[in-house]
């Protein structure tokens, strides 16, 4: 499988929208990858999760988001299970997980009904391992800042304002993969 010729599908190459989603999913892909390597013993398959960290945000597309040119209809939130439709559409249900699982630190079912989001009424919560290390990696780059990777600090700043649960779990990830 190759993501560039699916990302090429769906965007572009012409596009600001292609130019934000490949940078920026090649500097998570990259991440993951380097986190990845340095664990052996987490038995972690690289290859898909190179594969599904440059598709993790394949969904933005379909969203109103138009500070990183994207012009559908969608509220940000959904691009993760919007991208995860895609992804099983094209035959890859494995990576769909991975889209539909990344936002935040995960995304509960009682978050969903707490903060009336408009997703699907199910858990979007990474759950193997690569789905975990890809949104980790995520956390430190943003789509409007290409060329610089967040702190462990400024991650954590950011996320605080989604809660404590967030915050721990993100900590909890620090543990696991960076020691």
């Amino acid at each position: 499988m190759n993501p560039i010729e699916i990302i090429e599908k769906y965007y572009d190459v012409k596009s600001e929208a292609y130019h934000i989603l490949v940078n920026h999913s090649r500097s998570v892909a990259e991440k993951a990858l380097t986190i990845g390597r340095i664990h052996p013993e987490m038995g972690l398959d690289l290859a898909f999760v190179e594969e599904a960290a440059m598709l993790h945000d394949i969904g933005m597309k379909f969203c109103d988001a138009k500070e990183i040119s994207c012009f559908g209809t969608y509220s940000y939130i959904c691009h993760g299970y919007l991208g995860a439709d895609l992804m099983r559409e094209e035959g890859f249900p494995r990576h769909a997980l991975v889209c539909e699982r990344h936002t935040g630190t995960g995304i509960t079912i009682e978050m969903i009904r707490q903060q009336d989001m408009p997703l699907p009424h199910r858990d979007f919560m990474p759950v193997t391992l690569e789905e975990q290390l890809i949104c980790f990696a995520d956390k430190f780059y943003s789509k409007m800042k290409l060329d610089s990777e967040k702190s462990i600090d400024k991650v954590l700043n950011s996320l605080s304002r989604y809660g404590g649960d967030t915050v721990e779990r993100f900590n909890s990830w620090v543990k696991l993969f960076l020691g």
